[in-house]
C-alpha cells in the first residue's frame, strides 16, 4: 500500500519546508521536494495548508486506568484508542500506578497488544509503585528480554504511597533494566514516579554522582509537582539526565512555563519531555458544596502545552515539537519514532496554522481525517 502526501510543510521536527512524502506500508519510503508517480496505484493526500509533524509520543499513560484510592468504585476506566488519536498520540507507553493488585500486569499487556492490533504503537513498563516489584516472569530483566512490549520498569519514590526504596534497591533495579535492555536491544529504562515528600530525587542525584554512567537508565517523572522538586530536576538535567514534566496532575506552575524556566537555567531542550499521566484518577472537591467527584486524568494536555509555547511566542514550533516527539523517542530509545525521515515509522500529524489537529496517520494508515476520527477501537460506539 503506497500513500503519497503532497504539499506538506514538513517539521521533522526540524523545519524542512515544503516536501512530498511517500509512505510504503508502515514506513516512510522517500521524501523529496516533488514526487511524481505515474502508472503506480497510490492513495494521495493533499496536505496543502497543513504543517506535517511526527506523530506524538506519550510515555506515561495508565492505559488500563489508575488504581482506586477511595475504594473499588474509584478504579479508573481504561483509555480508548479514540482519546489518543484525538490528540495526535500515535505512540503510547502504558504502566500501572499505585495499584498493582487489582490492576495487573497481565491486563496491562493485553491492553497494550489491543491498542497495537487496532493500529497504534503501544509499549508497557513492568513493575508498579511498590516493592517487591511486580513482574510477568521471574525478574525484571526477563520481562524485557522475553516479553515483546516491555521496554522498562516502573517504581515510585518520595511518595507516602511508595515502598520507600533505598538507594541500593534502586541500583539493583537499574541493574535489571540495564541487563534486560542491552540483551533485548530495547531501552532498559527505570521510570520513576516522584511524589511530594521532601527528599524528592535526592536518591537519584546521589546515584548519578557516584555512578555517572547510570544516569541514562533513569527516567524520573512528575518533576514539576513542587517547586523544590523542579529545582532538583534542573540539577539532574545539568548532570546529563532526562527530565519529564507531567501536563496533568499536580503542578506548581503550568508545564509550558516550566519548560522556559528550565531553559533559562541552561537545561538543554533535548533533555525535557512532556507526558500526560493520562487516566490516572483525579479527585475534585467543590469548594462551595464540599462534594467530591472523580474523573480520569485527560490525555490531550501534552499537545495543548506544546502548542502554548508556540502561541505565546515562547518557542518556535520546531523547538517546541521535540518535547512530544524526538525527545521521548530518544529517552525510550525508540529509534524509528519521533522523527520524519526515510526508513522510519509512518506516524504523522497534520495541523493547521492555528495548531489545530486536522489529520493523523498511525503506522501508515489514516486514523483521523478532517478532524474526525475514522479508525476507533473495536468496542467504541
Amino acid at each position: 500500500m503506497l500513500t503519497l502526501i503532497k504539499n506538506a510543510n514538513l517539521y521533522a521536527p526540524n523545519h524542512l519546508g515544503m516536501n512530498d512524502v511517500l509512505l510504503a506500508g508502515e514506513k516512510i519510503a522517500f521524501i523529496d521536494r516533488k514526487i511524481n508517480l505515474s502508472g503506480v496505484p497510490v492513495e494521495t493526500i493533499d496536505a496543502a495548508g497543513c504543517i506535517v509533524t511526527p506523530g506524538f509520543i506519550d510515555q506515561h499513560v495508565h492505559i488500563t486506568g489508575g488504581g482506586g484510592q477511595t475504594g473499588y468504585a474509584s478504579l479508573v476506566p481504561e483509555v480508548t484508542m479514540s482519546e489518543l488519536v484525538a490528540c495526535g498520540t500515535t505512540t503510547v507507553v502504558g504502566l500501572l500506578g499505585t495499584d498493582g493488585f487489582v490492576k495487573e500486569l497481565t491486563t496491562l499487556y493485553a491492553k497494550t497488544k489491543a491498542l497495537g492490533n487496532d493500529g497504534l504503537s503501544a509499549y508497557m513498563l513492568t513493575g508498579f509503585y511498590g516493592l517487591p516489584t511486580k513482574m510477568l516472569m521471574s525478574c525484571v530483566a526477563d520481562d524485557l528480554i522475553f516479553i515483546d512490549k516491555v521496554i522498562g520498569c516502573k517504581l515510585a519514590i518520595s511518595d507516602d504511597r511508595s515502598s520507600f526504596p533505598t538507594e541500593l534497591e534502586i541500583l539493583r533495579l537499574i541493574n535489571q533494566v540495564r541487563l534486560g535492555g542491552f540483551t533485548s536491544g530495547k531501552v532498559g529504562v527505570l521510570h520513576i514516579h516522584l511524589g511530594a515528600l521532601p527528599d524528592g530525587i535526592k536518591p537519584l542525584l546521589n546515584i548519578a554522582r557516584r555512578y555517572p554512567t547510570l544516569i541514562a537508565y533513569l527516567s524520573p517523572t512528575h518533576l514539576i509537582r513542587t517547586e523544590a522538586l523542579f529545582h532538583q530536576a534542573i540539577e539532574f538535567a545539568l548532570m546529563g539526565g532526562m527530565i519529564d514534566f507531567s501536563t496533568g496532575g499536580t503542578k506548581f506552575d503550568e508545564p509550558h512555563r516550566c519548560v522556559m524556566k528550565a531553559l533559562e537555567a541552561n537545561v538543554p531542550l533535548d533533555r525535557i519531555t512532556f507526558s500526560s499521566d493520562g487516566h490516572g484518577g483525579v479527585c475534585r472537591v467543590n469548594p462551595e458544596t464540599g462534594e467530591i467527584t472523580y474523573r480520569p486524568a485527560p490525555v490531550h494536555l501534552n499537545f495543548r502545552e506544546m502548542a502554548l509555547l508556540v502561541k505565546e511566542k515562547l518557542l518556535p514550533l520546531e523547538n517546541a515539537l521535540p518535547l512530544i516527539t524526538s525527545n521521548p523517542a530518544n529517552n525510550l530509545k525508540l529509534h524509528t519514532k519521533g522523527k520524519i525521515a526515510s526508513g522510519l515509522d509512518a506516524d504523522l500529524c497534520f495541523i493547521d496554522d492555528d495548531l489545530r489537529l486536522i489529520h493523523v496517520i498511525a503506522r501508515g494508515k489514516q486514523v483521523m481525517k478532517d478532524g474526525e476520527i475514522i479508525k476507533k477501537g473495536r468496542y467504541e460506539e
